[in-house]
């Protein structure tokens, strides 16, 4: 049998240094999940969401994907908000994204990747919106960064036009969306002050009746 070792290792090393800072702390986790937090952050390895907000398990519900796009076609990404918003009765929706991430680095270029081309078409439908602003900007780093931060607030935008968060609204549920973007070289997260609270703070042509 073929075995990562020294992941099984590590995860029973994990496990005893958490129950003997807390010996109860498996038994509560095991019994119910109870999270005021969605993240909807991006796949990237180096952007782990329970461990930049110095969080545990049991915190924060996450849904993860590249670039963390909010598209209204995903059923995956849907299914997760629909359970985070109406089960769990999360409080707070934080989109997460990261600056020189990878996808949307690649959807800023010319080139074929394969089937991920797909996903990166919505991105790269959002890079031509703002075009003329990105493009004058002379350093390549900071188009790509810029870019970043306004995916994360189209991304805000997509998940309060869905039917799941404005009928959460109309019901009266406290819910609140937010916009966030990470730095990796300094471990430091960044508001992109965008929080979305009601149904009346978004464009009237998405506004369900």
């Amino acid at each position: 049998m073929r075995v990562l070792k020294n992941l099984f290792d590590r995860n029973k090393q994990w496990a005893e240094k958490v129950k003997k800072s807390d010996p109860d702390f498996f038994v509560n986790l095991s019994k119910q999940q109870n999270p005021a937090y969605l993240w909807i952050g991006c796949s990237d390895s180096r952007v782990p969401a329970n461990e930049i907000v110095d969080m545990m398990p049991g915190e924060i519900f996450v849904h993860r994907n590249i670039a963390n796009l909010v598209i209204h076609t995903d059923l995956n990404c849907l299914s997760v908000l629909q359970y985070a918003v109406e089960v769990l009765q999360v409080k707070h929706i934080i989109v997460c994204g990261h600056y020189g991430c990878g996808g949307i680095r690649a959807a800023m270029q010319n080139k074929e990747y394969g089937l991920i081309d797909n996903w990166l078409r919505n991105i790269k439908d959002l890079y031509r919106q703002h075009q003329a602003k990105i493009d004058a900007l002379e350093d390549q780093k900071e188009k790509i960064n810029l870019l970043c931060e306004l995916n994360v607030i189209e991304q805000v935008a997509n998940i309060c036009h869905t039917t799941i968060v404005q009928r959460a609204w109309k019901g009266g549920q406290e819910l609140d969306v937010h916009g966030w973007i990470y730095s990796i070289e300094d471990g430091i997260l960044k508001d992109l002050n965008v929080c979305i609270t009601n149904i009346d703070e978004i464009s009237q042509i998405h506004r369900i009746k």
